[in-house]
């Protein structure tokens, strides 16, 4: 692979530059967002939400793409990236031109994905992925899965109490600031610069360690190394071409850490479902209804309805497929953390921590790299600093791949069938 002369290099920069200027200009959450008065309008009369969005001129942002897409004429691996980059910002601005119309769901598709859709391997779907955790948790027993009186339970004001030492401790002085929020809709959401909780939800001590490691050491983490770059603030900041990798990276973080909870397994894989549901032409009600089933929480239903259904078609078809990148991702990243250290390119995983991106970007940001053209990330989560338990967990899970799960299952399953349920579990079930 050659180097990126120096010519070409300021090219690069430049068409970088205006990928990141037209990205800037385009905010999708935003341009989806609801009225709050269309949720108390769908208790009240049961009638489905009819929001509207006002037009947003992406012309602009179009001629930055279109400026920066003239500088990629060489087939070099870098501008190969930018020219991804473009295309990810076209579909962006064609996805916010066609809010509440059919076509919103092909855009929506190109950039996140869909259920059905085959991965690499041309035979793995993510949907394959939230259709076995479903199944594996639905019959779990979640009270006997702690210990009671092991749990503690954190107001948000105490919960940002709680968080704000250990973001000192890897951050030091740069570290996010954490607010407590009356609007905030999800329970907690983070950028490089803060990380906001809201005031009415309800923490544990587990909450603290998850929104640590996914929201703090991911996403604040990546955000804040892709500013350090000098030429490529690209890397810097959140996209629908990041979205993917971002969150894949997060949950994995999670698992690698311990922090992982399988209620909020079967979240992610509840939205998967419910994405399909309305694929195949479930309306907004009856998206609803399978999430009140699961959660018997119909103003918690309401929000993961909503999240389908922005930007999209009520009446079913054509959702807004963003939050099946979760469990997509995962499937990605670890993946690619399996190859890896297969290979023995452990770094190439701190490549991965120098911005935000793809995986399919860390060839073209190694060779920036490779010729000091790329800063090293600043910030890391410990499990990334030192490698050597992630190598040891892969090594180990790789050889599990080969081994036959139904010939020990059959086995255990006998072996245990009349073992009796001991110190006070309610049935032979582990609760999820």
């Amino acid at each position: 692979m050659s180097k990126l002369k120096q010519k070409h290099f300021k090219r690069a920069v430049q068409a970088a530059g205006y990928i990141n200027e037209a990205s800037g200009a385009m905010n999708v959450l935003k341009s989806v967002n609801w009225d709050g008065r269309h949720k108390k309008r769908f208790f009240e009369t049961g009638k489905l939400p009819s929001p509207t969005y006002r037009k947003i001129d992406v012309s602009e942002p179009r001629d930055m793409i279109a400026q920066a897409r003239a500088l990629c004429d060489s087939d070099h691996v870098v501008f190969e990236w930018l020219d991804r980059l473009c295309t990810t910002m076209e579909h962006t601005a064609s996805l916010i031109q066609t809010r509440g119309t059919p076509q919103f769901f092909h855009y929506s598709s190109e950039l996140f994905g869909r259920p059905t859709r085959l991965m690499i391997d041309k035979q793995t779907r993510v949907l394959d992925l939230a259709k076995h955790l479903d199944h594996t948790l639905s019959d779990l027993n979640f009270d006997n899965l702690v210990i009671e009186g092991f749990e503690e339970y954190l107001s948000a004001k105490d919960f940002a109490k709680a968080l704000r030492p250990r973001l000192k401790k890897h951050f030091g002085k740069d570290a996010p600031k954490v607010m407590v929020s009356p609007t905030l809709s999800a329970k907690a959401a983070a950028s490089s610069s803060r990380i906001r909780v809201r005031r009415d939800a309800t923490f544990t001590y587990k909450d603290v360690d998850q929104l640590l490691h996914h929201e703090a050491l991911i996403h604040s983490a990546t955000g804040m190394n892709g500013q350090a770059q000098e030429h490529f603030k690209i890397l810097g900041r959140s996209h629908a071409g990041t979205t993917e990798i971002q969150e894949g990276l997060a949950v994995f973080a999670e698992i690698i850490t311990g922090s992982m909870d399988p209620r909020r397994f079967g979240r992610l894989s509840g939205r998967v479902l419910a994405i399909e549901m309305a694929v195949q032409g479930a309306d907004f009600k009856e998206v609803f209804d399978f999430f009140v089933e699961r959660n018997d929480d119909p103003s918690q239903s309401y929000e993961n309805t909503r999240r389908i259904f922005r930007g999209g078609l009520v009446k079913g078809g054509a959702p807004f497929t963003k939050d099946m990148v979760y469990l997509n991702g995962l499937l990605r990243v670890h993946n690619f953390m399996r190859t890896v250290v297969k290979l023995n390119r452990a770094d190439l995983i701190r490549v991965l921590f120098s911005g935000k991106m793809d995986i399919e970007d860390v060839p073209a940001l190694a060779q920036l790299a490779s010729s000091d053209r790329l800063t090293p990330p600043l910030f890391m989560p410990p499990w990334v600093k030192d490698l050597r338990f992630l190598v040891s967990y892969m090594a180990y899970s790789s050889f599990l791949n080969q081994v036959k799960m139904p010939g020990f299952q059959t086995y255990y399953e006998r072996e245990l069938d009349d073992v009796p349920v001991v110190w006070g579990f309610a049935d032979g079930k582990t609760d999820a």
